[in-house]
Parts: C-alpha cells; structure tokens; sequence
C-alpha cells in the first residue's frame, strides 16, 4: 500500500471484550475477571504500602457519566488515601475553569446553548466550532439568522469564520495583547458600563492602567490585526446590547491559557455583557463530560459539587458520608502526575478511558513517562495505545449507549443517558469494575444502580441537590446551580452581579490582571514556521473511537499550508515531507489551505498511529491550569531523502 493511501486509512480499534494481563514474557494475555481484579488490586496495594498513598494516581474520563467520575474520585481519596485524581479536562479546559472560578468563584460557563439564538453579537475567539463543536454551531446559525453579528477571531481563517461579519486573524500567542487593545478602545470611547464595573467589579483602576500601552497601532505591531479592524470590534462588542463570547481550545492551550481566559473576561466585565439572559462567557466543551468530571470532583482540587477541598466545612461533610479522612491538600494534576513518573514518586496509575500515550504534549516524552511506572491499570472499551502499555486490561462499558447515568454538557445541563444495547463478551460496567477493586482493597461498596450514585451526590453537593432523576426526565436536562426540587434553576449565571444590594449582590467579580507573553517556542532560522494544531468535523481526538467508522469527509492527517508557503517550499498537494520540531520529527504529506497565511502550518491529532502530531507538540505548560501549549509549535519542513531543511524562496 502506498503511504499517501495509508495516511487515509485510520486505525481500526476492536473492541475489548475480555481482561487482560501481562505475563512474565510481558505479553498481553486474556485472563478472568478475577485474575485481573486480582492483580490490578494487588499492585496498587504495593505500590501504596511500599511509598504511600501519594504514589497512586486516578485519570477519570471526560467521556464516561457524572455516576463513574463521581465513584472514581471517591475510589481515589477514600480507598487509595489521595487526592492525586484528574482527566484529560487538564489537557484542554483547565485553563476556562480557573479563569471563571477566580472572576466569579464558579468554573461553568455563564449561558445556555438557547442564549446565543437571541443575542445580538457573537464573539467567537481562538474557536472554530462549526467543525469542533458542530451542535453548539447549530445555536450560532439560528443567532445568526435571527440578526446576530458575529466576528471571529482566530488566526486561521476557519470554516467558523466564513459566517462571520468580521474575522481577526492575530499571531498565535496574542490573544492577551489583542484583548487589552480592545479594553483600552473600549476606555478612550468612553464605552465603559460604568455603573455595573463600579458596583459588580474589583481592579477596574490597575486594569485601566495596564492596558494603557496597548494602543491600536502598538497591539497591530504585536498581534498583525488591523488597527481599524481592532477598533471596529472593540466598538461592536460595547455598544452591543447583548453580546455572547466564546472560546475554545484556541484560547486554553497556551503556556499562559489561564491568563488568556482572565483577558476575555475583563472584556465582559468592562461592558456588563455578564449576568443577563443573553449576555455571557462560555467556554465551549468538547467531550460530552468535560465539565461533568470536575463537577463530580475528578479533580485534584475540589470535590464534588466544585466545593474546595481546603475547606474544612465542605471536607468535613464529605469525611462524615463516606467515613474517611480526606487529605487536607491538594493532589497532583496531570501534567504534575506525569512530572512524578519521571522522578518515581509516582508508582501506581489507574486510566480509565483516557489515552495519554497519544493525547499528551510531547508524546514520545509521555511514554517514556508511562513506562517508567511499576503498575498501569486500563480501564477501556479499546485497546488504545495506552493500554498496550497496561501491567492490567479492563474492558469497560461505552457510557453514551451501554449505561445508565448522566452526563453534564458545557451550558451545565445535566441529562439522563440510558443502555440502549449490552456491552459485548465479558465487558463490564465501569463502577461495578471500580466497587469490585474497592472490595478487594477492603472497602465493601454496593450501590442500586446509577440513580444510587447520583442519590448519593445530590446529598454532598447543594448545586445538584434539586436534579432528581425523575426531575431530569421531566425537563429533559436541567442546569446546575439546582439547589430546589421545586424550581427550575435560571438558564444563566451571575445576575447576583446586577443587584442594587450588596448584600444580595456578593463578592465583586474582579478584573484579571494579566501581561502578553509571548510562545515559549520560538520560531528562528531553523524552525521558520508556526505549527498549530486543532480538530476537524469527521474525527474526534485521538481517533480511537472515529477511526472505526468511515467518513466522506475525511482524508487522513496532512500538514497544512497557505497557498504562499507550499509555493515558496516547492512542495505540492498529496507530496510527503518531514515536518521536525526541537522534539520530534513526523513524516507528513502536504495540503493547502487559503484560510492560512505564511509562517503558519496546521495539523490535527486525530490520526496518531498514522501521524504523531504531538511529537512535535511542546509541553510548556500553564503555570496555573496545567494545561501544554499544544497551539503554539515552532517547526520545519524537508524533502524526504533531502538531508537539507526547505528553505522558502521569500527568505
């Protein structure tokens, strides 16, 4: 088979249908649910007994329902003694949540998906949702037709971008400047809601002044938008009446992602765009369970319901339900978890539906990482890299067709999911598989079902309290906060923030005080071109689960250029060249796309087996979230069997 025709040709996961375990010639073989129990149990009890509680890990998934996130967080603090519990939410929103939680004290985004259908301006940032979130895009059409503006900012001009009135194309890793230019315009025009920023908001005066410098023709230097173009938002998004701003991985994937988020929300905080029907910050999810993971407290940070674990009150209640103590400390995220296989403290790791092998920022470094451990447990419906890994194989369930529970989306809907079909062979459900390794580390759990579970979650977490499952079913889904089981919560966050009262109004919403900084991988002589990497509609991830079903729309991974560059390369559609950062390198054929401008390549992660993208990605990570700079790569380009880099004929 010819290798053009092999990067169109995805990987085909089977299903798991049976355990697995690793013999002592380090093959992989079918074993018993017991055996395997067995085994997984007795290495986390070594691991634990030999370096303690903290040489364990959990990596719950952002795929699977509220119910098992919640049961595997509990798993990790009450039988395992830790908080070092976390998802692949790390990877990609971290960032929106620290961001909203330090403006607003809460990590959700501010509007529902109906919102954005009766808004009169759409602010799309770092987001091309027609194709990565494709049924929120449905909401900006009907917005759109309805008589919304909308404008784009991104530096690709993107299929999202093709509805807009406006598109700003900024250099990666400008947000930040781009963002305060518009504050500043917003000042000097005297478009400032004045009297919400004086009553709702804290550090008006040193945002003011640090956004000072960024004039419109000092921020077109820095960021490559128009000055005019940047004056023509700043004055559409203030004297908008209603405004929506959105954002997507485009924002959160950056060494400073948190930073990113804090600007754009001092841009709704200086307009008022917050606390209404229709007026908002909300970041777009893109797993059906991101957000509902670290509302059930599959973080390292909180517990569920988002309640902080420092927090004697809050931790206190939790210690009094499920008869434990809990650590009085934060555990390890991700990106820390992975720092700590390194440096062997941490011994001892149970995936459940993630597959960091290939999801992670430089991924040659991540398997090194994974290998170095003394024990791996998989819990999955696929045999995903990661779990070729695996000292233990569970075949789990799919949660979106094979198992009852709930799932929260990024409006913070809650809604029911129902088995629709059995799980084939010996697969199992994931929290009888979790409650089954919980009994053999001594801990006798037994729950009804999944309305148990949630029974049980409802009782610790007020924003959930009044989500019964016979409520769920009734309003087909219901935002959280819930804190009644005779209200329908409002469809948005905040209003608290336009009240007259400050006793009603409660703790100012505060303006983030952040500086540009620019990528940690710089582009030189060597490395000329900008690699950023994203989604497109017809794969999900890392493909594992889009790979087994075709698509006419997909044609494999490719390296992506703007027509300038492939010409000044010499490099033409469908010809192979190898695409190098200072980490990896990856072989890669070329398309072009006009949306790109020179000096900027493009590439998704959904073909790994194929194409590795993030070999080339850097893990330069957000010193807050956590989260990698997967957007911002520096690279280059050859000719396969030309021992010479690709110099471009405009140098």
């Amino acid at each position: 088979m010819k290798n053009k025709d092999r990067q169109r040709q995805p990987k085909r996961y089977a299903r798991l249908t049976h355990p697995l375990v690793r013999d002592s010639r380090g093959t992989l073989r079918r074993a018993t649910w017991d055996e395997a129990l067995d085994r997984a149990a007795a290495g986390f009890r070594r691991a634990t007994d030999t370096y303690g509680s903290d040489a364990f890990a959990m990596l719950s998934c952002a795929r699977a329902t509220n119910e098992m996130n919640y049961v595997a967080q509990k798993f990790t603090r009450v039988v395992m003694g830790t908080n070092n519990v976390d998802s692949c939410n790390r990877t990609c929103h971290a960032p929106s949540v620290a961001g909203l939680s330090a403006a607003f004290g809460s990590g959700g985004g501010t509007s529902s998906y109906e919102e954005v259908e009766h808004t009169d301006l759409i602010l799309m940032w770092g987001s091309n949702a027609r194709f990565a979130h494709p049924i929120f895009f449905h909401h900006v059409l009907k917005g759109i037709r309805n008589g919304a503006r909308m404008y784009a900012v991104d530096p690709r001009r993107t299929s999202t971008a093709e509805w807009a009135d406006g598109w700003l194309g900024p250099n990666v890793g400008t947000d930040i400047a781009l963002a305060h230019a518009i504050g500043r315009e917003i000042i000097h025009a005297g478009l400032v809601n004045r009297s919400f920023v004086d009553r709702a908001t804290s550090g008006f005066a040193r945002y003011a002044e640090l956004v000072e410098p960024w004039t419109l023709s000092a921020a077109e230097q820095v960021t490559g938008v128009p000055a005019a173009a940047i004056r023509e938002l700043a004055h559409a998004y203030a004297t908008a009446e209603r405004a929506q701003l959105c954002w997507t991985l485009g924002i959160t994937e950056h060494h400073n992602g948190t930073d990113n988020v804090r600007a754009l929300i001092n841009l709704a905080l200086l307009t008022g765009h917050v606390g209404r029907y229709g007026a908002g910050v909300q970041p777009l999810r893109g797993q059906n369970n991101v957000q509902g993971g670290g509302d059930m407290g599959a973080i390292p940070n909180r517990l569920p319901g988002f309640q902080d674990i420092l927090d004697p009150a809050a931790r206190g209640r939790f210690e009094r339900t499920w008869e434990t103590v809990i650590q009085p400390r934060y555990g390890m995220t991700l990106t820390e978890m992975f720092e700590a296989m390194e440096s062997r403290e941490l011994r001892a790791v149970y995936c459940i539906g993630e597959n960091p092998a290939q999801s992670e920022a430089d991924s040659e470094q991540a398997m090194r990482r994974l290998a170095a451990l003394d024990h791996l447990v998989v819990q999955d419906i696929f045999l995903t890299k990661t779990a070729r890994m695996a000292d233990v194989v569970l075949p789990a369930t799919a949660a979106w067709a094979e198992t009852d529970g709930t799932t929260t989306n990024s409006e913070r809907r809650v809604q029911q999911v129902r088995a629709a079909v059995k799980p084939p062979g010996e697969a199992r459900e994931d929290i009888d598989i979790i409650c089954a390794l919980a009994g053999r580390l001594g801990h006798d759990w037994k729950f009804d079902g999944a309305e148990a579970v949630w029974n049980e979650l409802r009782a610790l977490s007020p924003d959930h309290y009044g989500m019964t499952y016979d409520r769920l079913e009734e309003h087909q889904g219901l935002q959280w906060p819930c804190p009644d089981t005779d209200r329908v919560p409002s469809t948005f966050l905040h209003a608290r923030l336009w009240e007259t009262d400050p006793e009603l109004r409660g703790p100012a919403a505060a303006f983030g005080l952040v500086a540009h900084d620019p990528p940690v991988d710089l582009t030189d002589e060597d490395y000329p071109l900008r690699l950023t990497t994203g989604r497109r509609l017809d794969s999900y991830n890392t493909g594992v689960q889009s790979g087994s079903y075709a698509s006419p729309l997909r044609r494999g991974e490719y390296i992506e250029l703007c027509p300038e560059d492939a010409a000044a390369y010499g490099v033409e559609v469908g010809e192979e060249v190898r695409v190098s950062s200072r980490r990896g390198t990856v072989t890669a054929p070329v398309w072009v796309d006009p949306g790109l401008r020179p000096g900027l390549a493009f590439m998704t992660m959904h073909f790994p087996d194929e194409v590795d993208t993030n070999r080339l990605t850097i893990e330069a990570n957000c010193p807050i979230a956590g989260t990698a700079e997967f957007k911002a790569s520096a690279i280059r380009i050859e000719k396969l069997g030309n021992v010479e880099k690709l110099v471009p004929a405009w140098t």
